[in-house]
């Protein structure tokens, strides 16, 4: 990312990462959140130009129809979904499977830089972004392949927290200024827009239980990873808070719908897919379920997180 490009931090920005960093070490990793309302009627406010940016578990890879194969985006991702309901005049998808913070300001593949699609008419923008930043792809791998020195124990734990830290907590940590400069950035270029940051969805049984070999990790890194994740999203829900925007908690409407689960239960698609998703990724009902998570949050106006 270019220097030039981004909002200057100052010592207001070591501020907030001194407060999020508190917070982050002090905070429950407690995923909040109840299953989001049925019924979405549109209404008076509702947003005419939405811009939806993010990695792939925004841009739905694999769930038909794809309809941009660079970027592995579907026209049933959640942001395609909660455009179509909310009946929004103008709307563009820039989510791109693979994008970290650095594509908002630079180009993915054929892919421009997302923070592109913004301007002064933009009314509702939704980021969800971190997970790559924080390595969600090498995190799956190197917990598969250490699994097997210990199937029983926790040996990706282990390994993570071997140097007397959480280096995998201390990614996160790391990742938060990138999100305040990515939502800064965002209020910058659509000065009006509502700005809603999307958390992730439960890809774990949420009570730490396992589900070797479907999922290949060692039994006691169930429990780590969720915990990651929730740390994750807790880094967002303060990120979001500290910077005007606003959180959407879809950690809590997908749990009972992990990758563990059965097929026909399941939202969240296991290493080896039995619905057209991308491994460790979300399938159709899993961004239906997103997108109701967005929408009860529009419905309910502009709050807090």
């Amino acid at each position: 990312m270019a220097n030039g490009r981004h909002p200057a931090g100052g010592a207001r920005g070591r501020r907030r990462s001194a407060v999020l960093g508190a917070a982050l070490g002090g905070c429950a990793l407690v995923a909040a959140g109840t299953a989001p309302a049925a019924a979405h009627p549109g209404g008076p406010g509702r947003a005419s130009a939405y811009v939806a940016l993010g990695d792939s578990y925004t841009s739905g890879p694999g769930i038909p129809r794809q309809v941009d194969a660079d970027c592995a985006r579907s026209d049933r991702n959640y942001p395609s979904l909660v455009a179509a309901r909310r009946q929004v005049a103008a709307f563009t998808d820039v989510s791109c499977g693979g994008a970290t913070t650095a594509e908002m300001w630079q180009a993915q593949g054929t892919n421009p830089p997302q923070l592109d699609a913004l301007d002064r008419h933009t009314d509702l923008v939704t980021v969800q972004i971190g997970g790559n930043d924080v390595g969600f792809g090498s995190i799956i791998t190197t917990c598969a392949r250490l699994a097997a020195q210990d199937p029983a124990g926790n040996p990706c734990e282990r390994s993570y927290t071997a140097s007397g830290h959480d280096q995998l907590a201390l990614t996160v940590v790391r990742t938060a200024p990138k999100i305040g400069r990515v939502l800064r950035a965002v209020h910058a270029r659509a000065p009006h827009a509502r700005v809603v940051v999307v958390g992730y969805p439960d890809l774990l049984p949420d009570d730490g239980s396992g589900c070797f070999p479907q999922v290949p990790f060692a039994q006691q890194d169930f429990a780590y990873l969720r915990d990651t994740e929730k740390r994750l999203n807790l880094m967002l829900r303060l990120v979001a808070g500290v910077n005007r925007a606003e959180y959407v908690d879809t950690y809590g409407p997908t749990v009972g719908h992990d990758m563990c689960k059965a097929p026909a239960d399941r939202w969240i698609e296991p290493l080896q897919p039995s619905s057209p998703a991308a491994p460790a990724h979300p399938n159709a009902k899993g961004e239906a379920a997103m997108a109701e998570a967005v929408l009860d949050r529009l419905d309910r106006g502009r709050g807090r997180n």
